[in-house]
């Protein structure tokens, strides 16, 4: 009688991988408990920049795709994605995804090797130190696929004397972790510009997720300096951005479901613990199969190269986006009473994956993604 097939080796995680989750969940257990979370929500600064030092440079998170020649940890989108899935456990309020999208960007420039490869490196190095934090002036909602080249034009300033200097008027919206950054990265008349954030004018938005809060960036004559002509660069780092939200969402499900199995355990109606009625029982089945389903397609995302790996951006996007959703959900109702609650933190977990399942398009705009790269006919 023949086993159970191999499983896959992309799909399991690596030794380096689990050291890395283990450093990241010890230090996010110690310093970013749901209490702690849902406080920092509440106060006039929701991004906790003292978890984000520890995070990026203590364990070097902000480096980790950065090579170990411009001083980061040469990594992989597979650790990266390690550290995302912690992150949506905890629902830490850190520019992790922003920094990364940014990140991505930037090496797409690093490894074209043009005139501007020197800025681009020079910013690698700043971000792998912690000196830095770069974000990109693109709406959070972006598909990767689509080609966006901005409401922000350019005038060059002056043309002859410094041609790679200009000045960006017009307005980004609903951008994510541009509060925290230092430098921004600005997509404008087909080129991409370099800004720092100080000369733009960042308003936060009232966002349903307090824990990555957007905002709408102005610029008014703002100087910048060309980084590339590249438009591609740019959607190259918005696919691997979609990869690992992919991640985040995952861990997020996970969390809601071991949050919940551990509550209908211990909580008790009419002499019975409610985890021992069988409607429930199958719901929590299902729900476990579907995340076990997106761990899968998360996996594949991150692990993907070249032309395959649009395809599988896109079934990880249309699937976890929803487990991410339907496992929030079914941690507030479970939950009953104290889930719909401000004290508990079943109310981050659904306003997190709500947002989530908007970001980097939605599952129904990765559907019709993935019937065009597969050849199916559009209904």
């Amino acid at each position: 009688m023949e086993g159970p097939p191999p499983v896959s080796e992309e799909l399991l995680y690596s030794e380096p991988e689990e050291e890395l989750r283990t450093a990241v969940a010890d230090l996010l257990a110690d310093r970013a408990p749901w209490a702690s979370v849902l406080a920092r929500t509440e106060s006039a600064e929701p991004y906790d920049a003292e978890l984000w030092k520890a995070l990026g440079t203590g364990i070097g998170a902000a480096g980790l795709l950065i090579p170990e020649a411009l001083g980061g940890a040469g990594a992989s989108l597979r650790e990266a994605a390690v550290v995302a899935e912690e992150l949506g456990k905890a629902v830490a309020p850190v520019p992790f995804l922003g920094n990364l999208t940014a990140t991505a960007l930037l090496l797409g420039v690093h490894d074209a090797g043009n005139g501007t490869a020197a800025a681009a490196d020079e910013l690698l190095r700043r971000i792998a130190d912690g000196e830095q934090t770069v974000a990109v002036a693109i709406p959070f909602t972006r598909s990767p696929d689509t080609t966006y080249k901005g409401r922000v034009s350019v005038t060059p300033w002056p043309p002859r004397e410094h041609p790679h200097e200009a000045r960006l008027t017009g307005r980004v919206t609903s951008v994510a972790d541009a509060l925290p950054a230092d430098v921004l990265l600005v997509p404008a008349d087909g080129s991409i510009y370099v800004v720092q954030s100080s000369d733009a004018q960042r308003t936060a938005v009232t966002s349903l997720d307090m824990t990555r809060v957007l905002c709408d960036i102005e610029f008014d004559d703002t100087p910048g300096m060309l980084l590339t002509t590249r438009y591609g660069a740019l959607q190259s780092a918005l696919l691997s951005a979609a990869a690992i939200l992919a991640s985040e969402q995952l861990g997020l499900a996970e969390r809601c479901l071991a949050t919940t199995v551990e509550y209908v355990k211990t909580r008790h109606q009419f002499g019975r613990a409610v985890g021992s009625y069988q409607g429930l029982k199958h719901r929590l089945a299902q729900l476990w199969v579907q995340i076990a389903q997106a761990r899968a397609v998360a996996r594949h995302a991150v692990s993907a190269t070249g032309e395959e790996q649009a395809i599988a951006v896109a079934v990880a996007q249309a699937h976890c986006s929803a487990v991410a959703v339907q496992a929030a959900e079914e941690c507030v109702q479970m939950h009953g009473g104290i889930g719909f609650t401000w004290e508990h933190p079943a109310h981050l977990y659904l306003k997190r994956a709500k947002s989530t399942s908007l970001a980097l398009g939605a599952p129904s705009r990765h559907r019709r993604r993935l019937a065009e790269l597969v050849d199916l006919p559009a209904s």
